[in-house]
């Protein structure tokens, strides 16, 4: 699996002018390196895994952006965790954009604890 955001999928499958055209692109590449996933972190409009299901998108969670360090590393980090927990991609997406979510919500480089990613 990948995780890449808008900008550096763009730099690899050009840009999109539509959904379709985003869909048909990443799962060429996911297909022609063999990935099982490919998990596109979107910003204020969440995520989007494409797979060989097809895709699904989560939104974002809202919330105030002090700072976007980290956040990339944050979700591949929860995704790793959570697979290795025997999640599925699309079932650990949701926990792993909330995770993104809530770094976003602090200041400088930070981490995300159980009881912030699970409570509520």
């Amino acid at each position: 699996m990948i995780t890449p955001n808008r900008a550096e999928l763009a730099q690899v499958i050009g840009a999109w002018s539509s959904e379709a055209q985003l869909r048909e692109r990443a799962q060429a590449l996911r297909t022609e390196l063999g990935l099982q996933a490919l998990l596109l972190t979107r910003s204020e409009e969440g995520m989007t895994i494409f797979d060989a299901a097809g895709d699904a998108s989560v939104p974002a969670e809202a919330r105030e952006v002090f700072d976007v360090t980290g956040a990339g590393d944050t979700v591949i980090a929860a995704m790793a965790a959570l697979l290795a927990c025997g999640l599925t991609p699309r079932e650990a997406m949701p926990i792993a954009n909330r995770a993104g979510s809530i770094v976003v919500g602090k200041a400088g480089t930070a981490s995300v604890g159980y009881e912030e990613l699970f409570s509520s």
